[in-house]
């Protein structure tokens, strides 16, 4: 079972774990979007597509009723937490309060809901709950308040859990990728209207502090994303099908260039070096 499987890691983990024999029920923000009618066409009759937005209780409930219904008795092996959003990446005293609201309504609670309803099931099978978390969510990264403090709350809400549900041998991972183009950076007309937003909901003597200069270049750092994200997203899914197939599953998996060596500085070095750094 997994969530976000309209575009980006989700997506391509269904597929991949489709390929691989596995009974997948991805759970799509659109059952009629682009991204889910591909899942249709390119997966086999093993792929179980679910109408779900993590943030809609009544659709995660519809979800565990069905998965239930098909898995019954045997309980289901794995939970994959993936959907997730960025919001327009600023530093923390730009972002309006709605986008720190969205980025823990999606990325920290709506995973909470889905492992709490969906937990039942993995105690039957003794399996697998893996949150894609971020490496924002495990170090401090300019311009990412929002959605790096609702990641480190999806990590620390792992570490909780692979503590609490070991008695059921039901085993936790959390994910930190490092920059991979997953879809999550949103659309032009997203990003306008969140870029607009955040402009007019500025007082005026913080636009003025910042200037106007340094506000247009949050659009430009933002066009500028992809170019430093890897397009292959193998580590990732190699990193999850890991924590969902090990006997032993790491705590924490680092995939992506570079993903390790900061978070090695920042807990073993001063913080005025990480800052540098």
């Amino acid at each position: 079972m997994l969530s976000g499987s309209d575009t980006g890691i989700g997506h391509a983990l269904a597929k991949y774990l489709d390929d691989l024999g596995f009974v997948v029920f991805a759970g799509v923000l659109n059952k009629d979007g682009p991204g889910a009618e591909e899942l249709r066409r390119s997966c086999s009759q093993r792929l179980s597509l679910l109408q779900l937005d993590i943030t809609n209780i009544s659709q995660v409930k519809e979800a565990y009723l069905k998965v239930s219904e098909k898995v019954q008795n045997t309980g289901l092996w794995g939970v994959v937490n993936n959907a997730g959003i960025l919001g327009f990446p600023a530093d923390g005293e730009l972002m309006p309060m709605s986008t720190y609201r969205q980025c823990m309504e999606v990325n920290f609670f709506g995973a909470v809901e889905l492992s709490k309803t969906f937990l039942p099931l993995l105690r039957k099978s003794q399996g697998r709950l893996v949150n894609v978390s971020s490496m924002a969510g495990g170090i401090p990264l300019p311009r990412y308040a929002a959605y790096g403090a609702s990641k480190a709350a999806l990590s620390m809400f792992s570490g909780v859990m692979r503590q609490e549900l070991s008695k059921w041998g039901v085993k936790v991972a959390a994910i930190h990728p490092s920059g991979f183009q997953t879809g999550i950076q949103g659309t032009a007309d997203l990003w306008a209207k969140q870029e607009k937003e955040l402009i007019e909901n500025l007082p005026a003597d913080t636009r003025q502090d910042y200037g106007e200069d340094y506000l247009l270049e949050l659009k430009s750092y933002l066009l500028q994303m992809p170019v430093y994200c890897d397009a292959d997203l193998s580590p990732v899914l190699g990193a999850i099908l890991h924590a969902l197939l090990a006997k032993r599953p790491h705590g924490l998996y680092t995939p992506g260039k570079g993903a390790y060596m900061p978070l090695c500085i920042f807990c073993y070095f001063p913080l005025w070096f990480y800052d540098f750094f």
